[in-house]
């Protein structure tokens, strides 16, 4: 899963959304650097990273790019199924996407201690070009997959995976659905399991 995902699955507590997103900068063992519920969102990201490698509808959209695409298919993937659920967010949270991300930026400017530079620097980004909101745009996510593929350790052409993303388009859409909505039953478990606050559906 990649950003927006993770901080959709991270419910609304915005110390659990903050750690959703860290899950990606923060590497290593928790030592109790950050307040608990960061920390808790942190584990919540590993969890879902985890549960959504070894899930059957994953496994079978990793699949359908083709042995080709093996190695690096599932860094696309991810960041394709933001796109899927950027166009479809209604479906998935009753805030407009645009309320629901500025609240997050609005919320992490109060946390940033916590928050590592790295971090920081991707928050001022998404913030200041709408990124997330633009994941909606089939434009922006080939700007990101060239990006991501640029910083790869050897740097791949990671764009040129896009035609057999648009081109699986439905497949690839019944695929995401049913992982998300395992995962939004996952991470809502999860989340009851740490803070027995959480209500259901939530």
């Amino acid at each position: 899963m990649n950003y927006l995902a993770h901080l959709l699955l991270s419910g609304p507590d915005p110390d659990w959304q903050l750690g959703g997103l860290l899950g990606d900068f923060v590497k290593g063992p928790m030592k109790g650097e950050r307040p608990q519920a960061i920390e808790d969102g942190i584990r919540l990201h590993r969890r879902i990273d985890l549960l959504s490698d070894q899930h059957p509808a994953y496994l079978r959209a990793l699949r359908r790019l083709g042995p080709e695409w093996r190695r690096l298919g599932g860094i696309a993937l991810d960041i394709w199924f933001d796109h899927l659920l950027a166009r479809d967010w209604q479906h998935w949270h009753p805030q407009p996407l645009e309320t629901f991300t500025h609240h997050c930026w609005s919320n992490f400017r109060a946390r940033q201690p916590w928050i590592p530079e790295n971090a920081r620097a991707f928050i001022q980004r998404a913030e200041q070009f709408k990124l997330l909101p633009g994941y909606r745009e089939v434009a922006v996510i080939q700007r990101t997959l060239e990006r991501v593929g640029m910083r790869l350790r050897r740097p791949q052409p990671l764009a040129d995976v896009l035609p057999l993303l648009r081109a699986d388009r439905p497949a690839l859409e019944t695929d995401f659905q049913q992982l998300f909505s395992d995962l939004t039953l996952q991470a809502e478990e999860f989340r009851r399991q740490l803070d027995p606050r959480t209500p259901s559906g939530q």
